[in-house]
């Protein structure tokens, strides 16, 4: 069965960095597109950056363009996301998702920018 496991969530102080992993299993990692999600307390999911099956389009969101990085290593299954410059507002749980016929989500990793 499709699983999605979030790691590298945590405490960050403004303008610091974390970099978030996901590990993926049970489908062929290389074909399908992955995506990084967040919901914030009292705010919808939304959609933070996208990438391809073969890494080579990636979209961002506005919110994050410049200071997020999504990547992924098809031979080890993750996709991975870099994320610099943390402000308060990136405070969030973040999701990793793909779909696979069906829409599949990982359990999710809190990220929390505060000093």
């Amino acid at each position: 069965q499709v699983q999605l496991v979030e790691s590298g969530g945590g405490l960050v102080q403004p303008g610091g960095s974390l970099r978030l992993s996901c590990a993926a299993s049970g489908f062929t990692f290389s074909m399908y597109a992955m995506s990084w999600y967040r919901q914030a307390p009292g705010k919808k999911r939304e959609l933070v950056a996208a990438i391809a099956s073969d890494g080579g389009s990636k979209n961002y969101a506005d919110s994050v363009k410049g200071r997020f990085t999504i990547s992924r290593d098809n031979a080890k299954k993750t996709v991975d996301l870099q994320m610099n410059s943390l402000l308060p507002e990136d405070t969030a749980v973040y999701y990793c998702k793909t779909v696979v016929v069906y829409t599949y989500w990982g359990q999710g990793t809190q990220v929390t920018v505060s000093s």
